[in-house]
């Protein structure tokens, strides 16, 4: 999938990760203790990672920037750099490493400032990994279940909003793969589920694009089982909720072996079922 929607937020985060490399090393300071033990400066270890973002070496800015947390892990750039690591990793594609580290991050930090972008930003891991609606759906659900927290904890936030967009997103996409499957079974002649995949999608995604056609197939589905009543009862449905659909006249259509768009009052007829 795209990274549509979020160039924005790598702005920001880039911007953040600017003014804390320019305001805020010089005042970092560190124990007798830790000089006694540190091998690398950590302003030098977080600028090397910090530059290697900027050249897009992303792999290479996430372990720089894990190496500032395992030199310097009780300073203040050590909670900066496991977001920017997760950041740098998910830059390059490594989502099981963004989401590790992400996790990790949650965990010790449940009440950071940046704590609404590492659920998002774990959110966009998993959507980003939603595949072909012919193959495992795993994906999809998770990044469903991701962006529903981001929604549920940080509903102020710009995060917040994108997130709602997805939802809908990754809902059709779920939708479309019970379509997909329920064309497999209906293409096999094996009716029942077809009607059965159908049925899912009007009854729990029922706000996709996909209901209209679901519909249709279900008529398709009843007539080649002979069920005549329950074909006009999905196509009555069909006309009253989708009555412009193209789905709408082939269902009318198959009823009625009349090619043309149905007209009022002929459309009454599959009505007055209810």
């Amino acid at each position: 999938m795209s990274k549509t929607g979020v160039g924005r937020i790598r702005r920001t985060v880039a911007g953040l990760a600017l003014v804390w490399a320019t305001f805020g090393l010089a005042g970092c300071g560190s124990s007798d203790d830790d000089k006694n033990y540190v091998e690398t400066p950590v302003e030098q270890l977080y600028n090397r990672a910090l530059d290697d973002l900027g050249r897009q070496e992303y792999k290479k800015a996430a372990k720089g920037f894990e190496e500032v947390d395992r030199q310097h892990p009780y300073s203040v750039w050590a909670t900066k750099a496991q977001i920017m690591a997760a950041f740098a990793y998910y830059e390059s594609n490594k989502y099981d490493d963004a989401i590790i580290a992400l996790d990790r991050f949650i965990q010790l930090h449940p009440g950071h400032r940046d704590l609404a972008y590492a659920y998002y930003l774990k959110a966009l891991c998993y959507y980003e990994q939603i595949s072909d609606v012919g193959r495992d759906q795993r994906a999809t659900q998770q990044a469903l279940e991701a962006l529903a927290e981001v929604v549920k904890r940080f509903s102020g936030s710009p995060y917040a909003r994108d997130a709602r967009l997805k939802v809908e997103l990754a809902i059709d996409h779920l939708a479309g793969k019970e379509m997909a499957v329920g064309r497999y079974y209906q293409s096999n002649q094996q009716y029942v589920g077809a009607i059965n995949r159908y049925r899912v999608v009007i009854e729990r995604y029922q706000t996709t694009t996909h209901v209209p056609e679901a519909l249709h197939r279900l008529v398709e589905s009843y007539l080649a089982l002979g069920v005549k009543t329950e074909a006009q009862e999905s196509a009555a449905v069909l006309g009253y909720n989708f009555p412009g659909s193209e789905w709408y006249q082939d269902s009318y259509f198959l009823m009625t072996g009349e090619g043309q768009r149905p007209p009022d009052e002929k459309s009454r007829w599959f009505f007055g079922l209810f």
